[in-house]
């Protein structure tokens, strides 16, 4: 049986920064696929996933800087491979590390991570991932007990263990994420990643020395108490998923949780920060 997608159709100015921004924050929300054009973009989520409040979170519907408008209507399922397919470009950051989808050719770089190019949020191309990446290929992972919150396509957790990481856990709320993960973590033949689906609420009782939260600024501000229960001391905590200006605002939350900011990198308005506990 077929499952019923909506298509949203949103017209988007100005169109390159304004596209990245928006495909980045309705994947956080469930959007499973984006088809750009040259006014905008096309996006797709399961009927059975929608509700009449989805772009509520979506920030940058609100923002002064985009005009964007949108319609929407119900669909069959389509298979989205051979698009992707077409659309998937190798990334490589910082000349030492390459994400690729199985039918790209092998890169001669210190690490190459292999990523089917499904519907999951995460393959590198986005600023948050990329930097986060810069981030992991910069510190010091080796054995290391690590935890990817909101993991996506598990490329972080991945790239992890590449580093040396002794222990790792991935955690995604989504089931398609959940899978695809599974899927990635066994095509990279990593063995000290555990998957699990669920929310923060698996957090508890659990130590790490490093955590890794590439998600959202709301989820972020909602969930950083319990981020900082988890870290040990002397740990280090990953956050992205924000923009710029948002920044004083995560820096003041995880201050007032005794976590001192280190280090950022910032790419087309998107952050991505370190802090130490």
């Amino acid at each position: 049986m077929s499952q019923v997608y909506l298509e949203y159709s949103f017209l988007v100015k100005p169109l390159s920064l304004g596209n990245e921004i928006l495909i980045a924050e309705l994947g956080y929300v469930g959007f499973e696929s984006f088809v750009e054009d040259y006014q905008g973009l096309k996006a797709y989520i399961q009927k059975k996933e929608w509700n009449e409040n989805i772009l509520e979170e979506i920030q940058i519907l609100n923002s002064n800087e985009f005009k964007i408008t949108y319609s929407f209507k119900e669909i069959e399922q389509v298979n989205w491979n051979e698009a992707w397919e077409k659309n998937f470009h190798p990334i490589e950051v910082d000349k030492k590390c390459v994400v690729r989808a199985p039918f790209h050719p092998q890169a001669n770089v210190d690490y190459e991570i292999v990523i089917e190019p499904k519907m999951s949020f995460g393959t590198g191309h986005h600023e948050t991932t990329y930097m986060m990446l810069q981030h992991i290929l910069e510190t010091d992972f080796s054995k290391k007990t690590v935890l990817d919150m909101g993991c996506g396509t598990a490329v972080l957790a991945i790239l992890a263990e590449f580093r040396g990481a002794s222990k790792i856990d991935a955690i995604d709320i989504d089931s398609w994420c959940y899978k695809n993960s599974l899927e990635n973590i066994e095509r990279n033949n990593c063995k000290n990643i555990k998957m699990f689906l669920g929310d923060v609420s698996l957090l508890e009782n659990k130590k790490y020395q490093i955590i890794i939260a590439n998600i959202n600024r709301n989820i972020l501000l909602k969930d950083m108490e319990s981020y900082c229960s988890s870290l040990e001391n002397g740990g280090r905590l990953f956050l992205s998923g924000f923009y710029n200006e948002d920044l004083n605002l995560i820096k003041a939350t995880c201050t007032k949780l005794n976590l001192t900011f280190v280090d950022k990198k910032e790419r087309n308005n998107w952050v991505a920060a370190i802090f130490k506990k």
